[in-house]
């Protein structure tokens, strides 16, 4: 069944945000279809994004990485992924039945991203999702990078904890960019790129992580997913290394100013709670130094 192009909690955003007409405009690139530039696009990436509930019912986000071609369109309404969640992955096996997922195809070298939202499948020895939700993101905060190529890198054995080592708050706290998974009430799943200058998502307690949201499309379907469900995954990738760290727990959005004054550029702030960790020595593939998105805000430290 398609999905409303709006479900009550992005209405909510929306409107407190004072969005409600820019979202009324953006709906229109909402589509349900896959149109032909969509196509071309999703044939020449090597990187997707998604989010989902796991087998253990939380929602997680991972890396799908492929050459050219190992995600396509294959009908009007599906995308097939040569690749799917590898074991010990917390996305492994979420897919063995009709799921709900939300996917990002990005380009970072171009700065260019599209979401993908529906439901995915085991397909053979792939992913099928097949789509309700089919729109484009604007550039703003992307990193302009590169994947190397060559040798890939050795993928390590995943390792679980219930919180976050000094290593990691570290790598978190170094990082430009990350992904997030939000569902709404009725578990339709979504996934949405954040990023900015090193330093923008402070880790401000032993397992809790803030970050400023910034001026966007004014659709707010993460936060509007977070009005209805606090869920959420996020995925933050050591470029330089190739090491993956997911994080599930809750999230809120904060709007009382006080609560973000002096970060530049912040509307709002979210607070991520850490129920538990997935890190992956080796989950991606490594990555060239980024070009630093001119929309990035200013980051400096906060009193």
């Amino acid at each position: 069944m398609t999905r409303a192009v709006y479900h009550a909690g992005e209405r909510r955003v929306q409107h407190r945000a004072g969005t409600g007409e820019i979202a009324e405009r953006m709906s229109r690139t909402l589509r349900p279809e896959i149109p032909a530039v969509a196509r071309d696009f999703l044939a020449r990436q090597t990187a997707v994004v998604i989010g989902a509930a796991g087998v253990d019912g939380r929602l997680w986000t991972t890396l799908l990485t492929g050459p050219p071609g190992f995600a396509r369109a294959t009908g009007t309404d599906a995308v097939d992924l040569d690749a799917v969640p590898a074991p010990g992955d917390p996305l492994s096996g979420a897919f063995e039945t009709d799921a709900p997922a939300g996917a990002i195809a990005i380009d970072f070298a171009k700065r260019r991203r599209m979401r993908l939202n529906g439901r995915g499948t085991r397909a053979g020895r792939g992913l099928r999702l097949t789509l309700d939700q089919v729109y484009a993101n604007c550039p703003k905060h992307i990193q302009s990078r590169e994947p190397i190529t060559g040798t890939p890198t050795p993928r390590g054995t995943p390792v679980r904890t219930t919180g976050l080592t000094d290593d990691q708050r570290a790598l978190i706290g170094a990082a430009d960019t990350f992904f997030v998974a939000t569902a709404d009430a009725d578990g339709n799943a979504d996934c949405s790129h954040r990023g900015g200058n090193p330093g923008f998502v402070r880790v401000v307690a032993p397992e809790r992580l803030d970050w400023p949201d910034y001026t966007g499309n004014g659709m707010f379907n993460t936060l509007g997913n977070l009005e209805v469900n606090p869920a959420a995954g996020l995925l933050f990738v050591d470029w330089a290394s190739g090491r993956c760290l997911q994080l599930t727990g809750r999230a809120r959005t904060a709007w009382d100013a006080d609560r973000f004054a002096g970060i530049p550029g912040a509307q709002r702030l979210v607070s991520f709670e850490v129920d538990a960790v997935v890190d992956t020595p080796g989950g991606s593939p490594m990555w060239t130094t980024p070009s630093y998105s001119p929309s990035n805000a200013e980051v400096r430290a906060v009193e």
